[in-house]
């Protein structure tokens, strides 16, 4: 999920949201003071609505970061590495480095999230009568009873074993601690996420046009979202397996083509490109240091009337934003930067600095099928030979 905005650390762990969260703000804020305040608390001014409503969708998605804080407290508690949290338009997400040591793991950083919602939707209801006591306005005493509700929904829906949801990743650490393999563990979790994601979308479907409106399309979406990232997961397992062990240096394309920063992008078309068939070219300055990454995808959009004259400098994505690496690191750690970031092409860089290789999603993309015919033995014996 793409991070627009950071709101800073909690915890020591970095927070931000997607712009998204704007739109379930608002829409949270119209269903209660439009529909839910006006049915509990008739005799409440407008006004007073519209600024309870407000504060409650603000307090609706502290408790989402409360329960992903709670996942990400108890990963890193457990030496999971913990790379922030973002919430967004359907929730939140704690992007976690990696996949749980354990079984035992698992099944902790998975129930703190449903757990901690359960305790402050519990809390929040246990509220409700000392306040109506306490003669607290009723407008008040109702939008802490919505958000007591709600944080306890969420906490039941986050249960249902619809893998990547939190049941869902219950279901592969117990199928785990019991086979002993996390790949079967995830195949597993995963078709069942695959199977009621089908049946979220279904049921979405039949509510919109039973006249349920939003909310079957809002059922629908996070259907279609539960399917998406269930495939995804299962994928990213596979993935992991395949690689294992399998270091950047063993999958890259050596000794890259470098194009000077100065030549221009017509030189780059008819002269770089017909002679080395790549997509993508490091360019360097005067004296030779990297400084960049031009792809034919940005070649593209420069105007045919201004390529004899535009250089690639001009045009290149800079380097301090372009994926790099090193040739002993990891191939699954590159390429989940490279994921995180949309990154399509990472630049490897030895000890010293020097450019020694390019990574692509050609690169990876045979590296998988070698790994998945010889296994990842395969890569590393041919990478390294």
């Amino acid at each position: 999920m793409h991070e627009d905005v950071r709101f800073g650390r909690i915890a020591g762990i970095a927070v931000g949201a997607s712009w998204t969260l704007l739109v379930v703000l608002v829409l949270i804020t119209w269903t209660l003071a439009g529909g839910v305040l006006p049915e509990v608390a008739p005799d409440s001014h407008p006004a007073a609505r519209w600024a309870v409503s407000a504060v409650a969708a603000v307090a609706f998605f502290a408790g989402l970061l409360a329960h992903e804080l709670a996942h990400a407290v108890v990963a890193r508690s457990r030496g999971m590495r913990v790379e922030g949290i973002t919430l967004w338009m359907f929730g939140g997400v704690s992007r976690l480095g990696g996949e749980a040591p354990d079984a035992r793991t698992e099944l902790r950083v998975a129930v703190a999230g449903p757990l901690t919602s359960l305790a402050l939707g519990g809390a929040l209801i246990a509220l409700v009568a000392p306040l109506a006591l306490a003669g607290v306005p009723d407008v008040v005493v109702a939008a802490v009873a919505w958000l007591g509700l709600m944080n306890a929904v969420l906490a039941v829906f986050n249960l249902l074993p619809a893998y990547p949801l939190d049941g869902g990743r219950l279901l592969r650490a117990a199928v785990w601690a019991r086979t002993g393999d996390l790949r079967r563990a995830t195949d597993v979790a995963a078709t069942v996420g695959v199977a009621m994601g089908y049946g979220f979308v279904a049921l979405g479907v039949a509510s919109a046009l039973s006249g349920a409106g939003v909310g079957g399309v809002w059922l629908a979406l996070i259907g279609w979202i539960v399917l998406d990232a269930a495939r995804a997961e299962r994928m990213a397992v596979l993935v992991h397996h395949l690689l294992r062990g399998v270091r950047v240096g063993d999958v890259m394309t050596r000794d890259p083509v470098t194009v000077p920063e100065d030549t221009t992008v017509d030189s780059l078309v008819h002269e770089h490109v017909a002679a080395h068939r790549c997509s993508a070219f490091p360019i360097t300055d005067p004296a030779g240091a990297v400084t960049g990454l031009v792809s034919l995808s940005r070649v593209r959009h420069v105007p045919a009337d201004a390529r004899a004259t535009t250089p690639l400098l001009l045009v290149a994505t800079p380097l301090d934003q372009v994926v790099t690496a090193q040739p002993d690191e990891p191939l699954v750690d590159l390429l989940e930067r490279m994921s995180a970031t949309g990154g399509r092409r990472a630049l490897v860089f030895d000890g010293a600095g020097r450019l020694v290789g390019i990574v692509t999603a050609s690169d990876v993309d045979r590296a998988l099928e070698v790994a998945n015919v010889g296994g990842p033995q395969a890569l590393v014996s041919s990478g390294r030979g």
